[in-house]
């Protein structure tokens, strides 16, 4: 590196330093990806969407939506995962990011998931969405619901 480009590079570094300090915030500039922002559910019912290669990147060459929920402690939850398009995969998260339960393919043999989750800490839960490997995406249908004993 010349000393030309260290200089330079140190200045533009002491900069972005002391805006810090001052508590500017950066710009967004164009072409900038954006920000990792889950879809809230508000309530049960299905919800209608798209997996495509706009969504999250898994790293295993496929996709990712993420929903995110509040459940309460004691919640029991049933979360179905249907789609003609691609074998899917549903996974609950914590808000932390931990794998709390999973599943690929449904108790009736179809590629269709389907997962039973009891919860043990109210908060803030994600969901997502995937394809099984690299089979892409499709439009798929998921449907969140909050089972209640029967009296």
């Amino acid at each position: 590196m010349s000393y030309l480009s260290a200089k330079n590079w140190s200045r533009s570094l002491m900069i972005a330093l002391f805006s810090l300090m001052l508590g500017l915030t950066p710009i967004p500039v164009r072409g900038q990806q954006r920000i990792y922002t889950p879809i809230p559910i508000k309530s049960d019912g299905p919800i209608s969407d798209r997996l495509s290669e706009r969504d999250i990147p898994t790293g295993e060459g496929g996709f990712a939506k993420d929903y995110t929920i509040q459940l309460q402690k004691g919640d029991q939850v049933a979360i179905d995962l249907n789609s003609d398009e691609f074998d899917s995969v549903v996974l609950l998260l914590g808000a932390d990011g931990a794998t709390i339960a999973e599943n690929d393919d449904g108790p009736d043999g179809s590629t269709n998931s389907l997962l039973f989750s009891r919860i043990t800490e109210t908060g803030r839960y994600i969901i997502r969405v995937r394809a099984f490997g690299e089979t892409g995406g499709g439009n798929f249908r998921l449907n969140v619901t909050r089972l209640r004993p029967v009296n």
